[in-house]
């Protein structure tokens, strides 16, 4: 069944007001309360019955929600009119000054200065300020230096590996060049023994590497002397073709007879 809309107005019967009265209170203060929880608000709700009775809620306490409440007011009436955010802006200023005089005051006395005023617990108290102080601004100091420290042996380590690398890398170039230069003298030990096989050569235009055929070319028997002649062994290189190197020239002709300095002139090559 269909509820019909409830008329908006004051309820004469005091029963019925008093029932309604328990149930919608009970039901705004349980609205105010999650409101707080589900929006994160701050909620105060005052409630007087009929008899002068209190009921309230209030999400942090009801003293600093009327507190917010007061000044928020306050605030809004300062804007509203312009003496009085002069007066505003005056006071915070004010505010400021002592708060400035305060902290001045007490550099002067961490510096040592103004100390008559205190007596012995204030200054035992400033002592130990101090010494606070003075412990932070040293573990400060050793953190950075414990940091520059790190720093520093991460270069130190980073330098070591590049040395490292330029030791191995000239530890190689080093066996290179050994390499080569072992190569360089090889080859010239090489060139030096072609260049020293190589035959004599003489500007009779004869190849000397030919093969050695060595003739004796005997006379033909005209008379006597020429006879004799040819028996002797000095006569024989006149007639004996060689197409041998100078060296096995010399080793036939000291075989064959002394060499002397007629010998010598009478070695010819055809």
């Amino acid at each position: 069944m269909r509820r019909g809309k409830l008329v908006i107005r004051r309820i004469d019967n005091s029963t019925s007001r008093q029932v309604t009265f328990s149930k919608r209170r009970n039901g705004l203060l349980k609205k105010a309360k999650e409101l707080s929880i589900l929006c994160d608000a701050e909620v105060g709700v005052i409630i007087f019955s009929s008899t002068n009775k209190l009921y309230d809620y209030a999400s942090t306490s009801m003293r600093s929600v009327v507190g917010r409440y007061n000044k928020a007011k306050e605030e809004e009436h300062q804007q509203n009119n312009p003496a009085s955010e002069v007066k505003f802006w005056q006071m915070e200023a004010a505010v400021l000054r002592q708060q400035l005089q305060y902290l001045q005051e007490c550099h002067r006395k961490l510096m040592g200065e103004e100390l008559s005023s205190l007596n012995a617990k204030d200054l035992q108290n400033l002592e130990n300020q101090l010494e606070m102080s003075l412990k932070g601004v040293r573990q400060k100091k050793e953190q950075i230096f414990t940091d520059q420290i790190e720093g520093l042996n991460q270069k130190v380590n980073l330098i070591h590996q590049e040395k490292l690398e330029l030791n191995k890398k000239l530890d190689l170039i080093r066996k290179e060049n050994e390499e080569l230069t072992r190569v360089h003298r090889e080859r010239d030990v090489n060139e030096a023994s072609r260049s020293f096989l190589v035959p004599y050569t003489i500007s009779t235009g004869y190849d000397l590497n030919a093969p050695i055929q060595l003739q004796l070319s005997w006379p033909q028997p005209q008379n006597n002397e020429v006879a004799e002649k040819t028996m002797k062994p000095g006569y024989l290189l006149n007639k004996l073709t060689c197409y041998a190197p100078f060296k096995s020239i010399i080793a036939i002709t000291s075989y064959i007879n002394p060499m002397t300095p007629q010998n010598c002139n009478r070695l010819q090559l055809d």
